[in-house]
């Protein structure tokens, strides 16, 4: 069964919708910059990508203290990409829709918020919330409750590769009897809490220049960006509307003795497999971009080794957002989609690729011919992830 997305809905550095962030992008605007969410000065990383102007006042007043700002996000997009789609979900039986996110940690800022009550002030002070505002799933539940989706639902945790497992384990689901499923992920970790965990990784840039921090193949890279933000699809059967169709799906996990990039080679050839296509057939790569130098060898070397030297074009339009947990790889499957609709590479801001690696990185928004996107995620702990959608 063809699976197709028929809903998008984006809440990112760049733009509150779909298409707010398509054309800043594609205008090469850049949404990092000097970190207003919290006092950053303490840490060495002081450029962030914000989601900035966020109004959350559509929702029910209720919720509003009861949610991370994440989870608000994240039923902005829900509500938004439910909209895009076209369907009228009270004629589907609730049994039929499900949800299925990806999550890296939950709700932080919330989670910081009441345990910082607990320590100065103690239990009595601690919000009852918390013992689902900071839970993983917390975003499946709340999307599910306020859109009445009681099919197969779940969340997906493998750091940022969960984006696009979350996404092709909701697809498994349409062949396996739900008719409509809400994917993808929105996260956020922006607070001193979440700051001080990414630092612990030894990954995040020093940078204060917004133009250099996040440099993706580049020889000057130095790491890479914390942002916020994400994507929300809507997937089902149905071609009517479609923006494009979800075709094959590869993850592996890195084993001990690997050499470095070869487990993502072996995700974008499963990917391929799945998806019955052969390396000549991608027109576009939306890599992983880790922003470090052996991180980024890594992938050049997988994509090096499975298309050849400079023979696919490849862009990394996470320069302009940051990386936003699993929320950027669903963002990614949303930019191939408007890519694929709109025969349009989106551009890869700021960073200029080291030859060396024998990749043909993009770095402005040009005219393409685009019929099936390549994207691909990888997560600490050695997940990778590979997903192709088509026209």
């Amino acid at each position: 069964m063809t699976v197709h997305i028929s809903g998008i809905d984006v809440v990112s550095p760049l733009g509150l919708s779909r298409e707010e962030h398509w054309k800043a992008l594609l205008d090469g605007c850049s949404g990092l910059g000097a970190t207003r969410s919290f006092d950053s000065t303490p840490y060495d990383n002081p450029v962030s990508g914000e989601v900035l102007g966020f109004d959350p006042g559509e929702l029910p007043s209720r919720l509003l203290p009861a949610t991370d700002r994440m989870t608000q996000m994240s039923l902005v997009a829900a509500a938004g990409a439910f909209e895009d789609s076209g369907i009228d979900l009270d004629g589907v039986d609730p049994l039929d829709i499900g949800v299925m996110t990806a999550s890296t940690a939950g709700g932080y800022a919330f989670g910081q918020k009441e345990l910082q009550n607990l320590w100065s002030r103690g239990p009595k002070y601690v919000s009852t919330h918390q013992s689902y505002a900071w839970f993983y799933a917390v975003n499946t539940g709340q999307i599910s409750i306020r859109h009445s989706c009681q099919g197969h639902s779940g969340v997906i945790v493998a750091d940022d590769a969960g984006g696009l497992d979350a996404i092709a384990l909701a697809a498994r689901r349409l062949a396996r009897g739900n008719r409509v499923m809400l994917t993808g992920s929105v996260d956020s970790t922006m607070c001193p809490w979440g700051r001080v965990a990414h630092t612990s990784t030894g990954q995040l840039s020093r940078s204060a220049d917004p133009r250099t921090a996040y440099l993706p193949f580049d020889e000057r890279a130095d790491g890479w960006v914390n942002g916020e933000g994400g994507a929300h699809l809507v997937l089902r059967s149905e071609a009517d509307g479609s923006y494009a169709a979800v075709l094959g799906h590869g993850a592996t996990v890195d084993g001990a003795q690997d050499a470095p990039g070869t487990g993502l080679g072996r995700a974008i050839r499963l990917a391929l497999d799945a998806a019955g296509l052969r390396p000549r057939d991608i027109d576009l790569v939306l890599a992983d971009a880790a922003g470090t130098r052996q991180a980024d060898r890594a992938e050049a070397a997988a994509l090096v080794d499975v298309f050849g030297a400079c023979s696919v074009p490849v862009a990394a339009p996470k320069t302009a957002t940051g990386r936003m947990g699993c929320g950027t790889a669903s963002l990614d499957i949303a930019m191939a989609a408007l890519a694929i609709r709109d025969q349009t590479i989106p551009p890869t801001v700021n960073a200029e690729a080291d030859e060396s690696l024998g990749i043909d990185l993009r770095g402005v928004t040009a005219r393409h011919r685009i019929t099936n996107v390549l994207v691909l995620s990888r997560g600490i702990g050695g997940f990778n992830s590979a997903l192709v959608i088509g026209a």
